[in-house]
Order: C-alpha cells, then sequence, then structure tokens
C-alpha cells in the first residue's frame, strides 16, 4: 500500500513540478512555494518506492537507513514547505502593498534555503550515526531510527501545526475582518462578500485538516508506540500521513486557475500536435 501510494504521489506531483518549471508566468513567491512543496512530496513518493524495492527486494541495512534518512528528509521537507505557504499566505495579507516586489521573493528564497538545509540535516542524523543498528534495544517503532530521534521528528511536528494552527487563525480573524470592512461599505454586495469569505475560511479549515488528520495519527504513535508493538500499527499510521503528500498538490495546485490553465495549454498541445501529424499525408512523413 506504501509503494502504491508512493506511485501516485510521485506521479501527481512530476506533473505539477513540470508545469511550474517549464512555465515562465508562474515564478512568483507563491508558485516558488508551490514548486518547493511538490518536489518534496515527489521525493518522498519516490522514497516510498525505493523503500519497499530495497526492503523486500534488495535487503540491506545500509540501504535501508539510506531510503529511511531520504524519507525523513522528504516529509520533513514537505511538512516545512507547508509551514513556508502559510506563512506567505500571512504575510500577504499583512503587507500586501509591499508583496509582490523583489525582496518578497528574496525572502521567500532564503526561507526555503533553511528549509530544505533543516530537512537535509534531519536525514543525514540517521545516516552519520544516529540510528539503532549498533544498540538494537534503542530502536524506535520505525527501525533503525531511534526512539530520540524519533521524538525530535514527532515534537518538530507538533511544534509546525500549533504555528499553522496559529498562523491560520489570525489569517481568518484578517480575511473576516477586511470582509466585513467591504460590507459596511458596500450593503449591495454584503452578500458575495460574505460568501466568499465563507468559501476562503473553510478552504483553510479543510488544508489544516487534512494537514492534522494525514499526520496527527502517526506522530502521537511515534511518542506513545514501543518497538515490541507489531509493525502493522506502525504502517496503519504511517499510511494516512502518505495521503496528505497525495492530497496537497490538489489543493494548492491543481485547484489554481493559472496552473489549471497551464496544464489546458499543454494538454491542447500535445493533442493539436498529434492531430496535425495523423492528417499530414504519407509523402509528407
Amino acid at each position: 500500500m506504501l509503494c502504491m501510494s508512493g506511485t501516485v504521489i510521485a506521479c501527481e506531483n512530476a506533473i505539477v513540478v513540470a508545469i511550474i518549471f517549464y512555465t515562465p508566468t508562474l515564478r512568483t513567491p507563491m508558485f516558488v512555494l508551490i514548486g518547493s512543496l511538490a518536489t518534496a512530496d515527489l521525493l518522498a513518493g519516490m522514497g516510498l518506492i525505493l523503500n519497499f524495492v530495497f526492503q523486500y527486494v534488495i535487503s540491506s541495512e545500509t540501504i535501508s537507513l539510506i531510503t529511511v534518512g531520504f524519507l525523513v528528509a522528504s516529509f520533513t521537507a514537505s511538512i516545512s514547505s507547508l509551514l513556508a505557504i502559510t506563512v506567505d499566505r500571512y504575510f500577504s495579507l499583512y503587507n500586501a502593498l509591499t508583496y509582490f516586489s523583489e525582496k518578497t521573493l528574496q525572502y521567500v528564497h532564503l526561507m526555503l534555503i533553511g528549509t530544505w538545509g533543516v530537512s537535509l540535516l534531519l536525514g543525514l542524523l540517521p545516516v552519520l550515526g544516529w540510528n539503532c543498528l549498533d544498540e538494537p534495544s534503542s530502536c524506535s517503532i520505525v527501525r533503525p531510527l531511534t526512539r530520540s530521534n524519533v521524538t525530535l521528528l514527532a515534537t518538530s511536528f507538533f511544534a509546525i501545526f500549533v504555528l499553522m494552527l496559529t498562523l491560520y487563525f489570525k489569517i481568518c480573524k484578517v480575511v473576516c475582518h477586511h470582509a466585513h470592512q467591504i460590507a459596511l461599505q458596500q450593503h449591495f454586495f454584503a452578500t458575495s462578500h460574505y460568501v466568499a469569505t465563507k468559501k476562503g475560511v473553510s478552504t483553510l479549515a479543510i488544508i489544516l485538516g487534512t494537514f492534522g488528520a494525514s499526520w496527527l495519527p502517526f506522530a502521537i504513535y511515534c511518542l506513545v508506540g514501543e518497538r515490541g508493538y507489531p509493525p502493522v500499527y506502525t504502517y496503519a499510521t504511517l499510511l494516512p500521513a502518505t495521503y496528505n503528500s497525495m492530497i496537497n498538490p490538489i489543493i494548492y495546485a491543481y485547484r489554481n486557475a493559472e496552473i489549471q490553465r497551464s496544464i489546458y495549454m499543454l494538454l491542447c498541445g500535445c493533442f493539436q500536435g498529434s492531430s496535425a501529424y495523423r492528417s499530414r499525408s504519407p509523402s509528407e512523413v
């Protein structure tokens, strides 16, 4: 199931990465962050596939250690990119006048450097020696990670989740306040503003709810689970966590009008090229 989930994740996010990379107009801070999220989820999907292959086809503790570190780095980058997107949305509301500037893009790049730097560091820690291969008694529910390593990852997740919850709460307050001010000034459009605000707040609730529902079971199990528990418990809590990487491109990319337009133009170009090729005579071919 994890391998199948990884395949779907890799395919979904590979399309998003390709579209953002090959579309010059998608270079704004928001799309840079969405591209970072899609890249992290793409690597996570590939990591799930590789972990399955190396665990059941080519069994090796060293390779298993590398693939687990790769998964830790990828999923950490995915969660951190979600936090970066939340921070970006927060500042886009509070600094709306100066948001579309070169300084904002520089801040986004610095934020991504920090995000991927920390993720790579956490992924390298097991490879560099913070593992339980030499001391099996210190293993956690995710072998070969130690209990202290898993506790650090779970604690970091809870800190990010609380920070995202706080930021989204502030975003909802700002959005509702702006909608109320507009409704007071333009009574005729009050209903439409109420509908738009309700839709925006519900979207934020879906984003945060999906993130929490996906990762909270695994994060809690990392703290309370013991090494002697059946491995099926680990897989049962880890599988929903992978669904977050499966849902991310739908929430952040495929629902975006500009990305939809890019996909439509790409598909139209492919179909037109195919039709033109079929319409050519044999002599022209």
